[in-house]
């Protein structure tokens, strides 16, 4: 009797009775009971070509990337086989379950999964299969979970960026928690966190921006929070306080202020720390600095001051100070593809339109050039220069 072939891998089931293997194992009885098959042979099928044709089986070809669904029949630390009624049982092999591993735990046998076929059919017969993007929308969804129910959840410091701390999460995703979210324990010490498993709770879930937010002092500073809640009402929007610099980061201040017997630290951020255009913090202010701070918003516990609004807008009187036709003399401050931005005095710019610019006319950074003001508006705080030349164009002569 011919003996049918089968490679440890492919999980092709044997005819022989008694069989042990993995694959789908033909129904016990007599060599001569044929009621089980629907082929119309007298004889049991001998070979696996008899076996499918007496099953009547009809197998569709797999295509790289498409999408299958099947059921979970087995789960090895190497090795997870699902049966998408192919000729051989789907296969995801040990390096791509390193990916999923986290969803894996969340699988038992008899659970429906859709996969992604990575190669149809390998030397050894196999289907290899992919669950990376199944298991990362499983992720995400499991992440909005978290979002509703505040859960915490445990995660590991990936590597500092100026604005706060990357870090793993389970499930594969990589999350990022700001820097105004993170406890004044490492306020200034974010590098220790690398390498480092924090508890976190999941504030902003966004996967068509795959955008992942933490919160670790949520966690860490929580009874701080609830007091901090208290405080808070304590004082309105628009109160003026007291300040000082706790720590300075590229994208803004942070600062203390006291309210009655508790320390309240908020952000001034770079936008509202000037009317003027401020490229470097450090240079104007240092650690221990203290000025008075406007409060302009506490909304979901951020606690956010101005120093801006406390002074005079350079934008209100301009307008009377530089009426349309104005003559002035300006420094070129930055030269681009659409033409020179002109300051005509400090933190106040306006742009030479290239347009503008005669092609004779050579102009660099650094120049001092004489213009004149071609329109104004308040409201986008924009202004237009015309250049003002001492001799006509080429062209015009």
């Amino acid at each position: 009797m011919a003996k049918v072939k089968e490679s440890q891998e492919s999980k092709v089931p044997r005819v022989s009775q008694g069989d042990n293997s993995r694959g789908t194992r033909l129904p016990a009885g007599k060599a001569s009971d044929t009621s089980t098959f629907r082929g119309t042979s007298s004889k049991e099928p001998q070979t696996m070509e008899e076996l499918l044709a007496s099953q009547n089986y009809q197998f569709k070809g797999l295509k790289k990337g498409e999408i299958v669904e099947g059921v979970v029949t087995e789960i090895t630390p190497k090795s997870l086989f699902i049966d998408i009624g192919g000729k051989t049982q789907g296969v995801i092999l040990s390096k791509e379950l390193e990916t999923v591993k986290d969803f894996i735990k969340e699988l038992k046998v008899g659970d429906k999964v859709k996969a992604y076929v990575g190669m149809p059919e390998t030397d050894r017969g196999q289907i290899l299969l992919s669950l990376r993007k199944y298991a990362q929308n499983f992720a995400w969804n499991r992440y909005a979970d978290l979002l509703l129910s505040g859960e915490e959840v445990m995660v590991k410091g990936r590597e500092v960026n100026k604005g706060g701390l990357i870090v793993d999460s389970p499930f594969g995703l990589q999350g990022f928690i700001p820097g105004s979210q993170i406890s004044l324990t490492w306020r200034g010490k974010i590098d220790q966190l690398v390498n480092r498993n924090l508890k976190v709770k999941t504030i902003e879930v966004k996967p068509e921006q795959n955008r992942l937010v933490f919160s670790e002092k949520a966690i860490s500073d929580a009874q701080k929070i609830a007091s901090l809640g208290k405080t808070l009402q304590k004082v309105k929007e628009g109160e003026i306080l007291e300040a000082e610099v706790t720590q300075i980061a590229p994208f803004g201040l942070f600062v203390k202020v006291k309210i009655e017997d508790q320390i309240i630290e908020g952000l001034i951020h770079i936008s509202e720390v000037s009317w003027l255009k401020i490229d470097d913090l450090g240079k104007l202010y240092k650690v221990g600095d203290k000025f008075k701070v406007k409060l302009i918003s506490t909304k979901e516990g951020k606690v956010q001051f101005s120093l801006k609004q406390l002074l005079p807008d350079p934008w209100e009187d301009l307008e009377k100070k530089y009426p349309l036709e104005k003559k002035i003399e300006g420094k070129v401050v930055r030269l681009a593809s659409y033409g020179a931005l002109i300051e005509i005095e400090p933190g106040i710019e306006g742009l030479l339109h290239v347009s503008k610019i005669p092609p004779e006319f050579q102009i660099n950074e650094g120049d001092k050039v004489e213009v004149y003001i071609d329109s104004l508006d308040k409201k986008v705080r924009k202004i237009s220069l015309g250049l003002v030349l001492k001799e006509k164009p080429l062209e015009y002569r």
